[in-house]
């Protein structure tokens, strides 16, 4: 009899120690919890802490209670000024009911396929009413609101709250990068053309402007230098003149020394005259005064 008591209890003892491990469940602080019978959710537990269930018959799923990242692939969209742009964003959500998020999109994966399409259509729609200087100005924060609310209203049923939705970069496809770039470089090379045309123009100018002045420069001090060479060879003669005037024995010897400096000065010259020629008057005439030798 002892042995059997003690095989039953240990029996009811095992037996409640599973139906305990299979009705008691712990939710984490950073989670929530759905309770399903059967695959047909029942209640959903928002606060951690120990929590009861029916065994065997009820399974817990959890939902994470924290901001989530999404960032969906990126989209090829058409401005109202039929600019081509591929567009790349991301957003951030929290799960705030469960037994929708459950019952829309069942879990993680799902919600990020569903936001996904949701982020997109929503860019595409608001987009495309705007152009490319829209964008690239201060309406930018505007257009990014309009996105945020559009999912934000989409994405209510699931269950979901939308934190943030963000874009992060708007580039032009590559072929038509390309095609830009290209015309950006034509229109620089274009640029360039003028700009050292404009160049070689004003450089033509100022040398043209220079040689003038080189011309009327030159043209000028050759004026002053004959002007002033005259002034000297006036000045010049007048004093020959007062000295000749003053003592004509001796300005006649002086022009007679000159001559005979430049005659027979480097002695390379031979002159044949008669003694007596008036060339060699001083020659002949020990009082230099050019008389006859007398």
């Amino acid at each position: 009899m002892s042995r059997q008591f003690l095989g039953a209890l240990g029996a009811a003892v095992v037996a409640i120690v599973v139906v305990a491990w299979g009705s008691l469940f712990t939710v984490p602080q950073h989670q929530q919890a759905l309770v399903l019978q059967f695959g047909d959710p029942k209640r959903a537990i928002p606060d951690p802490g120990l929590k009861v269930k029916l065994p065997f018959i009820q399974e817990v799923q959890y939902f994470e209670k924290r901001i989530l990242d999404i960032d969906p692939p990126k989209q090829q969209v058409i401005l109202i000024d039929q600019k081509r742009l591929d567009v790349d964003a991301y957003a951030r959500y929290r799960i705030v009911d469960p037994l929708r998020f459950y019952q829309t999109v069942n879990n993680e994966a799902g919600a990020r396929a569903r936001l996904g399409a949701i982020i997109n259509s929503a860019m595409r729609r608001v987009l495309g009413n705007e152009s490319l200087t829209n964008l690239l100005s201060a309406r930018r924060g505007q257009i990014t609101t309009a996105i945020f609310q559009d999912v934000t209203a989409a994405a209510a049923p699931l269950g979901i709250e939308m934190i943030d939705v963000r874009i992060k970069r708007a580039d032009y496809p590559d072929q038509t990068s390309q095609a830009i770039y290209a015309r950006m470089k034509s229109e620089r090379d274009r640029e360039a053309r003028e700009f050292r045309g404009e160049g070689s123009e004003v450089a033509q100018q100022i040398r043209a402007d220079a040689d003038r002045q080189r011309v009327v420069t030159v043209a000028t001090a050759q004026q002053q230098a004959q002007t002033l060479r005259g002034q000297g060879d006036g000045q010049a003669i007048q004093i020959y003149a007062d000295a000749f005037g003053q003592d004509p024995q001796f300005f006649a010897f002086y022009r007679s020394m000159e001559a005979y400096k430049t005659a027979l000065g480097d002695g390379s010259t031979t002159l044949v005259l008669s003694p007596d020629s008036e060339f060699f008057r001083f020659f002949n005439d020990i009082t230099g005064k050019g008389g006859n030798g007398r």
